[in-house]
């Protein structure tokens, strides 16, 4: 297939900042670009498309969801808004444990049909890449469940799906104590869900109500000793350190981070670890603490956003949206938004063959009715996407 679009303003990342070309055009073939810039010097193509003046982006990553799950916790937010906190709602049985239950109970058909809904719903605005993080099944059986779902989820439909492994998200009630699951975590789920080839990374939750940083840093040896990427839920609730955990093992991404201090955004930079802010969570927990991102731009930490897309801290399936919020809540510019779903999106999964329009990248485009790019960032509750493309199509 060669294929190219053509009359379009890009948007395509490369370099700083959004990278526009006004008079831009993108080709690909066999579902790869081939040429992304101006349109003299544009290839020939077997079929072209008019974009009659749309605007053209990378397709949206979405590099932190909880995607795959059965039931939901509407209760517990009605208990939250009777005064009722995270921590409380957790260490009454609520919380992980609540969605754990619902989720064994399920089958993984039934969790593929529970999921479609809200894929469908990313999907719509222009979504082509998702992370689906386990941590619903708290044992061998559910966890394998729950990552088969989410690979099932990526043969439904036309998108990429990367797969996080993330046992270590709260004690299963079969365990009296955390050290004894987090050794079964290591030793026998992740052996085995990595040898089905079902994990392409490996996260933990770091927090008073999740577990310790040396219990976190058994996880990381476990997962590189088996050549798996780490990435983690650190500093949401509590500074623990765990972003500057995360940096040491040279984690992809730490991800929340409302209460990260200075030394943890310097060991970000200084491995590269990408920030990946939340601010679904921020607003539907309704936190105070905001992250430190002026500390985090002012040290070249890349920024990196998502749904966060879970039943009980974020039931959040509009990219669009987050993006907005990200803007309000955060004060993240334009363009650190639109980059954030995007750029470093790609880059907070350690995918270097998206997140931008160049040659050699996938075809993974988001088509706009927009007619500037701050649309995207500004509107709430509209969806500008007039296509989205998938690998050329």
């Amino acid at each position: 297939m060669n294929r190219l679009w053509h009359n379009a303003r890009l948007m395509t990342l490369e370099g700083p900042d959004l990278g526009i070309v006004e008079d831009g055009v993108v080709a690909c073939e066999n579902g790869v670009i081939t040429y992304a810039g101006p349109r003299a010097g544009a290839p020939e193509a077997a079929e072209t498309i008019d974009c009659e003046g749309r605007w053209i982006s990378p397709g949206l990553v979405d590099c932190h969801t909880h995607l795959v799950y059965a039931g939901n916790r509407a209760r517990e937010f009605e208990l939250r808004l009777q005064g009722a906190s995270y921590e409380e709602i957790a260490r009454a049985g609520g919380g992980i444990v609540s969605t754990m239950k619902a989720t064994r109970a399920a089958s993984e058909d039934d969790l593929v049909a529970a999921s479609l809904p809200r894929l469908d719903a990313l999907l719509a605005e222009g979504v082509t890449t998702i992370e689906i993080k386990s941590g619903y099944g708290l044992s061998l059986e559910s966890e394998r469940k729950q990552l088969r779902a989410a690979r099932r989820l990526g043969e439904e439909r036309r998108v990429a799906v990367t797969t996080t492994f993330l046992g270590a998200h709260a004690l299963p009630p079969e365990f009296a104590g955390q050290d004894a699951y987090i050794a079964h975590v290591c030793d026998v789920m992740l052996l085995a869900l990595a040898a089905e080839g079902l994990v392409d990374a490996v996260d933990a939750f770091c927090e008073g109500i999740g577990f310790s940083p040396d219990q976190v840093a058994r996880v990381f040896e476990a997962a590189r000793a088996l050549c798996l990427p780490v990435k983690l839920h650190a500093e949401q609730l509590s500074d623990l350190g765990g972003a500057a955990l995360a940096a040491r093992h040279g984690a992809l991404s730490a991800d929340h981070l409302e209460y990260l201090d200075t030394a943890g955004v310097a060991a970000m930079a200084a491995s590269g670890t990408v920030a990946v802010l939340l601010p679904g969570a921020f607003y539907f927990t309704r936190e105070e603490k905001r992250p430190p991102v002026a500390a985090l731009r002012a040290n070249g930490v890349p920024i990196a956003l998502a749904t966060d897309c879970n039943p009980g801290t974020s039931p959040l399936t509009s990219p669009l949206l987050a993006m907005n919020m990200a803007a309000t809540l955060f004060r993240l510019t334009v363009e650190e938004c639109i980059a954030g779903f995007t750029r470093e999106a790609a880059r907070a999964l350690g995918r270097s063959d998206i997140g931008t329009l160049a040659p050699g990248k996938a075809c993974d485009l988001a088509i706009w009715d927009i007619g500037q790019p701050a649309e995207l960032v500004y509107r709430m509750g509209l969806n500008p996407l007039h296509a989205r493309i998938w690998r050329g199509q």
